[in-house]
């Protein structure tokens, strides 16, 4: 395992729901990861999904952390940074890498596209034509475009090794949503240049998300990070935990009196099990 001197980790939760065990394992995965080298461990709330963002989980995650042990440096939330967001997607639009689209999902669907490791693949249907002002629109990077530009890009990953940039299998990604000031890919990979992270840990489920934020760091003239796509912890089903499928909350271990730190104890554990 890298740990270079001075590294940067963070864990970056959406307060749209309580922390469960597989948010535990990658927070001290980051933490100790940074720690052990002697760098900083950040902890950047990510609450730009509307009305689902509330602040009591953000006080919750920050109770939970400290029940566990953790460290951290706090680093403004990403509802603070909009306007970063903004200048990034008007780049994208100034160098022709990006593209207005006002189909709703009903309407992709319909046109048969096929599906890739985000869902259906966008078939460009907006591509060259300019949405009025007046209509919702997200905000789509024009993949292979921006490809033939850019040429091979290369990204590192702990486990993987050298990995050469190939967002196709995602389609026309968007990276502005009609409803919020930005998606994930962007959002994510803005914050963690802002935040000077030098190492970006997270779960395999994210490994191919990394395709598309090579990119955009690229065109954005963003610096390159290293990897570290650790594996998942799941359930008795062989599913990863998710908040959205009520894994069991971190907040209701920490109330019924049970001891964070031997847990966090037992999760490192696992770690090292897993060959993380």
């Amino acid at each position: 395992m890298n740990t270079t001197p001075g590294i940067v980790t963070r864990f970056a939760p959406s307060p749209n729901g309580h922390l469960h065990l597989g948010h535990a394992f990658s927070a001290i995965y980051a933490h100790d990861l940074a720690k052990t080298a002697g760098g900083r461990f950040l902890l950047r709330i990510e609450d730009i999904d509307g009305p689902r963002s509330r602040p009591e989980h953000a006080d919750e995650f920050r109770r939970d952390l400290e029940w566990l042990g953790l460290e951290w440096e706090e680093v403004p939330a990403q509802s603070t940074r909009l306007e970063s967001y903004r200048d990034a997607a008007d780049t994208l639009l100034e160098l022709g890498m990006a593209y207005r689209c006002s189909c709703t999902r009903k309407e992709i669907e319909a046109l048969d596209p096929r599906t890739g490791e985000d869902g259906v693949i966008y078939p460009g249907a907006c591509k060259g034509r300019c949405p009025t002002g007046e209509e919702p629109a997200a905000l789509r990077l024009d993949v292979d475009k921006a490809m033939t530009e850019l040429g091979e890009l290369i990204w590192t990953d702990e486990q993987a090794g050298s990995v050469i940039a190939d967002p196709r299998e995602f389609g026309d990604v968007v990276i502005v949503r009609k409803d919020l000031p930005a998606s994930y890919h962007l959002a994510a990979t803005l914050d963690d240049a802002a935040d000077e992270v030098t190492v970006v840990t997270r779960g395999s489920d994210l490994f191919a998300a990394t395709h598309v934020h090579r990119i955009l760091q690229e065109l954005l003239e963003l610096p390159l990070p290293h990897y570290h796509h650790h594996n998942l912890l799941i359930d008795d089903d062989g599913r990863k935990l998710a908040k959205r499928r009520g894994s069991p909350a971190l907040a209701s271990r920490r109330e019924r009196g049970e001891d964070g730190l031997v847990l966090a104890e037992q999760l490192r554990l696992q770690q090292k099990l897993s060959g993380t």
